[in-house]
């Protein structure tokens, strides 16, 4: 269920012990400690089941959560309990709202104003507060209900704070106004951090991001232990890609909350963070603690995709393994989104199913057509992978479109391979002219490649390979130039990373030397003398040197 981030209340409440620790209830919300607010509202309800606000603010707690259901149940208990307390009608109204209920919603909020006698401000902050939040937005009557409320409560700071939000919901290319109210905010609570922190997020949105950290270290110096700034900097950390500041800032918001909810944020964010190991070893941690939220699943199986088999050669099935609980948790009336067939895809693909895998990922290109370009690429190397060369031909050439700028460096790269193999093919079944015709294609691959990326040794050492299949008696000699290139290119810190590439250069070049027209002995000594370094081993080169040319 979606997420609703809502303005928790700050309310103003009587001296007494009982009143403090909702109080302390309510703040352990506003720090995102969702599982000890519980326990506190709990024990709150407990000692006293008849007061409307225990409930009321239970229910805010499972709200913010995006637990639409709970916070519903306690809602509708509020009202049952103390029927005259106006703010458990806001909450079933808002539960309505958010359910775009919008009828049922209104007339839920009308009684709650008529229990407040239209003079209740916590009542016109909480409705305009779910106009501002939801999706099913509605700004204008939030200003007139928080105009109403500055009227009758001019001191009171969350009056400005929301419409600080009304306003920049209302022209989000503006700011200023909103700006004018956090400051407002602040300037008559300057002990509360959430004015501060509420500028600097959208300091952060306009991208102004240095700003936007000094409001964020403001906030944490207004009151070190608000968790929701360490979590902001974190994110805004993350953007800058400082990653380790990311996490050592997040690091401290575990400090300040470290419930479930917070550590599977924690989760979701390393993945973000592409920490996929950690991230993993976050979630496991979790699970191996009870935790069974089918998000995790989810997360998990993303970060084993990602991780892949190098360090874990079960990563995949591993991933497939929670990926499929993902989805058979969360049924078939669940709102999926591209990324799970994305990468229930890629997991099948990886594990051998590449038919079903493709399928997945074809379905993730129909929910969302924006990751096309990036998904066909896949489905073309899910195809490579499984030696379905044609298969990746047509989907390059889907992908291409007549349009040969569609396709990156990487794609010329796999189209021109698999055009390479599936010659390789046709000539062992002896389809010669089918085989050298698909040589040529392969050929005009790598030339394109080698266009967009002239200093890639790559491309050059292909277009040898290729041209020896074309010019298989060395008459031509179309292979010697492009050999030539690549090892020009290759440095000699890199030697070690294209040593077979390199081997196989020097063969052809010692070999044209040898026995072409263009016969120099002394050169082919040199280019076999270097196979010897990087393979002392090798026949060719060793037969060579054994042979009356080569002595």
């Amino acid at each position: 269920m979606k997420k609703i981030t809502l303005l928790s209340a700050s309310i103003v409440l009587a001296g007494s012990s009982f009143a403090q620790t909702l109080q302390d209830a309510i703040t352990k919300t506003d720090n995102e400690r969702y599982a000890a607010a519980a326990v506190d509202f709990r024990s709150l309800i407990t000692k006293d089941a008849n007061k409307g606000e225990n409930y009321f603010y239970f229910g805010e707690n499972f709200f913010k959560d995006g637990n639409l259901d709970s916070a519903n149940y306690y809602y509708q208990k509020g009202s049952e309990v103390n029927a005259t307390y106006p703010l458990n009608h806001v909450g079933l109204g808002k539960v309505l709202w958010s359910k775009t209920k919008s009828q049922e919603a209104q007339a839920a909020f009308f009684k709650a104003a008529t229990l407040g006698a239209n003079k209740n401000t916590e009542v016109m902050r909480k409705t305009a507060e779910i106009y501002i939040t939801s999706e099913n937005k509605n700004i204008d009557a939030a200003i007139n209900l928080l105009n109403a409320a500055i009227k009758i409560e001019p001191k009171n700071p969350d009056n400005y704070i929301l419409m600080g939000d009304a306003l920049l919901e209302k022209n989000p290319t503006d700011g200023g106004p909103a700006i004018k109210q956090y400051n407002k905010a602040t300037e008559l609570n300057p002990k509360s951090p959430k004015g501060v922190l509420r500028s600097g997020k959208l300091y952060q949105r306009g991208r102004n991001y240095q700003l936007a950290l000094d409001l964020y270290k403001q906030a944490e110096t207004i009151d070190p232990n608000y968790a929701p700034a360490y979590r902001e900097k974190a994110e805004l950390y993350h953007m800058a890609g400082q990653n380790a500041k990311a996490i050592e800032s997040y690091k401290k918001y575990l400090e300040l909350n470290n419930s479930d909810e917070a550590r599977e944020r924690y989760a979701s964010f390393l993945f973000t963070n592409k920490q996929y190991a950690d991230a993993i070893t976050e979630i496991e941690a979790l699970q191996k603690d009870g935790n069974t939220n089918m998000y995790l699943d989810r997360i998990l199986g993303y970060s084993y995709a990602e991780l892949g088999n190098k360090t874990d050669k079960d990563a995949y099935t591993k991933g497939l393994t929670s990926i499929n609980k993902f989805f058979e948790k969360a049924g078939a009336n669940f709102k999926y989104v591209a990324t799970d067939y994305k990468y229930k895809g890629i997991l099948l693909a990886k594990t051998g199913q590449d038919s079903i895998g493709v399928t997945n990922i074809e379905k993730a290109i129909q929910m969302d057509e924006k990751l096309e370009k990036e998904l066909v690429s896949l489905i073309a190397t899910t195809w490579m992978g499984a030696k379905k060369y044609l298969k990746v031909i047509t989907t390059y050439e889907r992908k291409m479109a007549g349009d040969p700028n569609n396709l990156t460096i990487q794609d010329w790269y796999d189209y021109g391979r698999a055009y390479y193999y599936d010659a390789g093919a046709k000539q062992r079944e002896k389809k010669d002219v089918d085989a050298a015709a698909q040589f040529v294609k392969a050929d005009s691959c790598f030339s394109k490649l080698c266009q967009l990326k002239t200093d890639y040794p790559m491309g050059y050492f292909w277009r040898g390979r290729v041209n020896a299949q074309l010019d298989a008696k060395d008459e031509k000699y179309l292979s010697k130039p492009h050999y030539e290139k690549a090892l020009s290119l290759v440095k000699p810190e890199e030697k070690m990373t294209y040593k077979s590439n390199i081997v196989e250069a020097n063969l052809y070049l010692g070999s044209h030397y040898a026995f072409s027209k263009e016969k120099d002995l002394t050169k082919a000594k040199e280019y076999f003398k270097i196979v010897l370094e990087l393979d002392p081993t090798n026949k060719a080169a060793n037969d060579f040197f054994k042979s009356p040319a080569g002595k």
